[in-house]
């Protein structure tokens, strides 16, 4: 698996907010998101091929029984189920955050699904030579149902504005989830501009049944790498 980083934090967002963690962060991703905070794993994905045990051996290093596997798109690395039983031999607790497009029979305790809405779409990015990529593929129907179907799951939607309520919704209802499931977050990398949308955000979570949650990390640390 390529990797872009390997680091010991807490959880800063969704459901397991604040447990801490180790973040495998998997380098290479099939969609390219306008607002993507990780570039070195996505438009830019740099890092180096590791075996699974060399892997292993850097979680180990660190006391938490909580993994996280994120990207990127950890679902697309080729050894990413070998990794998956691997950890879970070794009975940590494990996430994978995923944007949704593609299954593979991992082993997980939460699968961290965050379906990418239109506003992810980089019109302006790049020469705008990626959106029909990132078009075709953002939203996938069939595997969002099996990955709810086969895991503990949370849909955590990013959102940047009022008017992304109407495609949440849809697809809400498209795929059956429980309300109690679908998390809000606000997009941005400095605390302002999270504090400005979750006033509004928290309100829409409040009249829709759904979870709010924060980007603890950006809070406390900014858009740094590593925390």
């Amino acid at each position: 698996m390529k990797i872009a980083e390997i680091f010991y934090s807490v959880q800063g967002e969704g459901i397991l907010l604040g447990v801490p963690s180790v973040f495998i962060r998997a380098s290479g991703c099939n969609l390219r998101c306008a607002w993507c905070d990780t570039p070195y794993a996505s438009w830019v994905p740099e890092g180096e091929d590791w075996p699974t045990e060399r892997i292993l051996e850097e979680v180990r290093r660190h006391p938490a029984r909580h993994v996280v596997i994120t990207g990127g798109e950890p679902m697309i690395m080729p050894d990413v189920v070998e990794l998956t039983e691997a950890l879970a031999r070794a009975r940590l607790h494990l996430t994978i955050e995923t944007a949704g497009t593609v299954f593979k029979p991992v082993r997980c305790d939460l699968m961290s699904i965050s379906p990418k809405l239109s506003n992810s779409t980089p019109h302006e990015r790049d020469g705008g030579r990626w959106v029909e990529q990132h078009e075709r593929l953002r939203i996938q129907p069939l595997v969002l149902r099996r990955l709810m179907s086969d895991y503990d799951y949370q849909l955590k939607f990013v959102v940047t504005a009022p008017e992304d309520l109407a495609e949440i919704r849809g697809l809400v209802r498209e795929l059956g989830a429980d309300p109690a499931r679908v998390l809000l977050m606000p997009e941005g990398t400095d605390g302002e501009t999270l504090r400005r949308r979750a006033e509004w955000i928290i309100e829409i979570c409040k009249q829709e049944g759904f979870r709010y949650t924060p980007r603890l990390q950006i809070e406390i640390w900014g858009a740094r790498r590593g925390v």
